[in-house]
C-alpha cells in the first residue's frame, strides 16, 4: 500500500466562516469513540475478523480510526480534492491485502459507515444532520472507489512480481540451473511438488505474451493440471505437473501454441528433474524438422533416432542402453537377426535365407525384439530407431575396444 501523506489538523484551526465549524468540532472530539464502536461492531459481526490474529486486528483498528479522520477533513475541505486511499489505506502495510480479501475489507468499511451514519444525529450540531448524511453517502462512494483501487494495484503488482518468479523457474529448467532456490518460488507461486512433471516446447505465438500465458493456465485448469509457463524468445515452454502420460498433456495445452512442431519431453518425478524432460524437448524441437511426417504434438522419445543423428548425446545414450544393451543381453541370436531382417529390406524370407533358419524362427526372434526392446521391427519408423539405435551400439562398442 501507498505511504501515507502527514497530516497535523488542529481543531482550532477550521476555516474562517465554515458554515458546519460546530459539526466539525464535535465530529473531531467524536473521532476516537466512532472508531472503537467500529471495532467493537465488527467484533461482534464479523467471524474473519474475530479469528484474525492481533496484529491484523492492530492493523484493521488503524485502517477504521484513519477513514474515520479521512472524512472529518473532507468533510472540512469538500471542495479540495482528497487522496483518501492514501489517507485510509496508507496507514496499513503492504501485506495487509495478503491477509484480507477484498471482500472482507468491504465489510470493513462498511460497518465503518454504519456505525458514523447511526451516529449522525448525535454528532450533528442541530440542523446539520441531513448535511452531514449527504456528506456520508459521497464520503462511502469514494471509498469504495479508493478500497477497489487500492486492491487492483495490489493485484497488479503482485501479478507483475509473481509473472518475474514464474519466468526465474521456468529460465532455470530449462537451461538446466534448477535449484533448490527455483522449488522455492515454484512453491510461492502455488506449485504444489506433482509426482509427476513434464515439459512442452513450441512456438510461441505473435501478439501479448501475457495473453498466451493465460490461455495456457485456462488450458491447464480445464485439464486439472499445475502448469508454470512463459514465453522465452520466440519459444512457448510449459511446465505441467499432475499426469504421468506427457502426450495427453502436450494435447490439452495444444491450443496457445503457434503453428508448428509442439514437443512433449518424458515425464520426471519433480520440478528439479524437469531440466532433463526440458533438454530433451528442446532437443526434440530442434530435430522435429528432419521428421516431416512427425505427429502434433510429439514426444521427444519418438524423435530419438533424429536428435542422435543432430548429436544429441543423451537420445544416443538412451537408444543404446534402453534398445542396444537388452538386445544385447538377451543373446546374438536377436542382434545379429536384427541386423540380417534390416540389412534384407524388412523380408522375412530373406533373412531367413541368410541365417539358414525357417521364416518361422525369424518371425519369432523379431516378436522378442519386440518384447525386449518396445519398438516393433515391421514398423517402418521402429525400424528406423532400431537401426540408428544397432548403429551407434557398435560404435559404442568399437569405442570400448580401442
Amino acid at each position: 500500500m501507498p505511504e501515507p501523506e502527514t497530516r497535523h489538523t488542529d481543531p482550532s484551526a477550521l476555516p474562517v466562516g465554515h458554515p458546519h465549524s460546530a459539526t466539525l468540532k464535535r465530529l473531531e472530539k467524536s473521532a476516537g469513540s466512532l472508531a472503537a464502536q467500529a471495532i467493537a461492531r465488527m467484533d461482534e459481526t464479523l467471524p474473519w475478523y474475530r479469528a484474525m490474529p492481533p496484529e491484523n486486528r492492530s492493523w484493521i483498528g488503524l485502517v477504521a480510526q484513519a477513514g474515520i479522520a479521512a472524512f472529518t477533513e473532507w468533510f472540512r475541505h469538500p471542495e479540495t480534492p482528497q487522496a483518501i486511499s492514501t489517507d485510509v489505506f496508507g496507514t496499513a502495510p503492504r501485506e495487509l491485502t495478503r491477509a484480507i480479501t477484498l471482500r472482507q475489507t468491504v465489510e470493513m468499511v462498511r460497518t465503518t459507515i454504519e456505525v458514523m451514519e447511526s451516529a449522525i444525529d448525535e454528532v450533528a450540531a442541530p440542523g446539520d444532520e441531513r448535511v452531514l448524511r449527504e456528506a456520508l453517502l459521497v464520503y462511502a462512494r469514494e471509498i469504495a472507489f479508493a478500497t477497489a483501487q487500492v486492491y487492483a494495484q495490489a493485484a497488479e503488482a503482485r501479478g507483475a512480481w509473481d509473472a518475474r518468479l514464474e519466468s526465474l523457474v521456468v529460465n532455470a529448467v530449462l537451461s538446466g540451473e534448477a535449484d533448490e532456490g527455483a522449488v522455492s518460488r515454484a512453491a510461492a507461486l502455488g506449485w504444489n511438488a506433482p509426482d509427476h512433471v513434464c515439459v512442452v516446447l513450441g512456438t510461441a505465438p505473435d501478439g501479448d505474451s501475457e495473453l498466451t500465458v493465460e490461455a495456457i493456465r485456462r488450458a491447464a485448469r480445464h485439464a486439472k493440471l499445475q502448469v508454470l509457463t512463459g514465453v522465452l524468445g520466440d519459444r512457448l515452454v510449459v511446465i505441467a505437473g499432475g499426469s504421468d502420460n506427457p502426450l495427453a498433456v502436450a494435447k490439452s495445452l495444444i491450443g496457445p501454441f503457434a503453428a508448428g512442431p509442439v514437443v512433449a519431453g518424458p515425464v520426471v518425478p519433480d520440478l528439479l528433474a524437469g531440466t532433463r524432460s526440458a533438454q530433451a524437448a528442446a532437443a526434440g524441437l530442434k530435430a522435429c524438422t528432419a521428421w516431416q511426417d512427425a505427429p502434433r504434438p510429439v514426444l521427444a522419445d519418438d524423435l530419438l533416432p533424429e536428435r542422435a543423428i543432430a548429436g544429441d548425446p543423451s537420445a544416443r545414450e538412451q537408444l543404446v542402453e534402453e534398445i542396444y544393451r537388452p538386445l544385447e543381453e538377451a543373446g546374438s541370436a536377436l542382434l545379429e537377426t536384427l541386423s540380417v531382417y534390416l540389412e534384407q529390406a524388412s523380408s522375412l524370407e530373406g533373412a531367413a535365407r541368410m541365417l539358414f533358419v525357417h521364416p518361422n524362427t525369424v518371425r519369432y526372434r523379431l516378436r522378442r525384439v519386440t518384447d525386449v526392446t518396445g519398438w516393433s521391427p515391421s514398423d517402418v519408423r521402429s525400424a528406423f530407431t532400431l537401426r540408428i539405435a544397432l548403429i551407434l551400439g557398435r560404435l559404442a562398442e568399437g569405442d570400448l575396444q580401442l
